[in-house]
């Protein structure tokens, strides 16, 4: 088969050409931190967070160094006793257990819902003990998890529901009552990344942690900044965990762009939708009606063997089309995480879709003519 070239080149992703739109602005926000010389805790950090709050309803925002401070931050807020049970997802990136295995916490594994991909309640409320401290639901993909149900298990039981929100900012729940909520702000705690890819990404690394509760805020503050209440007296053990004062005046550049390019991502998503739903031997994204997405992913199922995912993923780079597998192994069978017992099948979900799932480019400035060009190599392959 001749294959012809991609229109323009193609990427999963396309910081440079994003940032190259906001240059002067982003020149700007760099200068103004140099000649104020405040690059740690200066105003560009609290103002950043006053205004992420306000775009997520009114929460209370504790900037930190990264995403995975922020999942640790969360639980160190907990105070719970060491071996405590934490719930976790099978199918996420490793941070989510990582977090808690730094702090002496047990990861209690579940598998999770084959349509969404996220946690799967059920199997949560099976999962809880006696000794159970927290569940983390994960917003895989821009989605947001079950909240109705899992709120309820959480206030039910008594456990404590950390979100991890790193892949859904600006995403929302509706619940039956008809509350709206945004991802992030119904359990304890939420938490989120600004890691370069992330639908907020920095020029670094970065993150937060999210609350309606304020003085659980206060905590999480004083846990970032060495458990200190003021200088030199510090009640608690914490972390030096910190977000840049450039990262955080880049990032209020970025944030005034986030609802278009969300807008800009569904766009992309509903083409795909369109286009891809009829193609044999994949499932497009399943959308949960009660919740939002803003797509930091558009991650297809290969339905066949996964040596098919594996050999389409090498059709679309041959063709110049980028791919990732989020994610290729199953938390369980990563060797860090051996000494949790876990045995192959254990996960039979969570262990399916690491061998079927193949995420495709998507980006606010991806063009009709780039995707049309992706879509048409996805059909071929399949022989549509």
């Amino acid at each position: 088969m001749i294959l012809p070239a991609p229109p323009s080149p193609i990427h999963l992703l396309d910081l440079a050409a994003e940032h190259a739109a906001l240059q002067p602005a982003l020149d700007e926000a760099m200068r103004e931190v140099l000649d104020a010389a405040a690059f740690i805790q200066g105003p560009a950090v609290g103002q950043f967070a006053a205004e992420l709050g306000e775009y997520l309803g009114g929460a209370h925002i504790v900037p930190c160094a990264n995403g995975t401070d922020a999942l640790t931050l969360a639980l160190m807020s907990l105070e719970l006793p060491a071996g405590a049970e934490i719930i976790i997802p099978a199918f996420t990136y490793v941070a989510t257990l990582e977090a808690a295995a730094l702090l002496g916490l047990r990861p209690v594994l579940v598998d999770v819902r084959p349509d969404t991909f996220n946690i799967d309640p059920a199997a949560v409320e099976a999962a809880l003990t006696p000794r159970t401290g927290a569940i983390v639901a994960v917003h895989l993909f821009g989605q947001c998890a079950d909240l109705e149900a899992l709120r309820s298990i959480s206030t039910r039981h008594g456990v404590a529901l950390i979100e991890d929100n790193a892949q859904a900012i600006g995403a929302t729940f509706q619940f039956q009552s008809g509350e709206i909520a945004f991802a992030g702000a119904v359990g304890e705690i939420g938490t989120t990344s600004f890691f370069p890819s992330k639908n907020l990404g920095g020029l670094g690394d970065g993150g937060a942690l999210l609350t309606r509760d304020a003085v659980r805020a206060a905590l999480l503050r004083q846990l970032a900044n060495h458990g200190q209440s003021r200088k030199y007296h510090h009640q608690y053990i914490g972390l030096n965990s910190r977000l840049d004062t450039l990262q955080a005046a880049l990032l209020r550049v970025k944030l005034r762009q986030l609802p278009a390019n969300t807008a800009a991502r569904q766009a992309v998503a509903a083409r795909y939708d369109a286009a891809l739903a009829a193609v044999p031997g994949i499932g497009i994204p399943a959308r949960d009606r009660r919740s939002s997405h803003v797509f930091h992913q558009y991650t297809i199922q290969v339905l066949e063997e996964a040596s098919r995912r594996d050999e389409l993923q090498l059709f679309l780079q041959k063709c110049g089309v980028p791919t990732m597998i989020y994610y290729p192994l199953p938390v369980h069978a990563q060797p860090a995480y051996a000494y949790l017992g876990y045995r192959a099948g254990q996960f039979p979900v969570a262990e399916r879709l690491c061998g079927a799932v193949l995420s495709l480019p998507i980006h606010p400035l991806l063009t009709v003519e780039q995707q049309e060009y992706i879509i048409g190599h996805v059909g071929a392959f399949f022989g549509n």
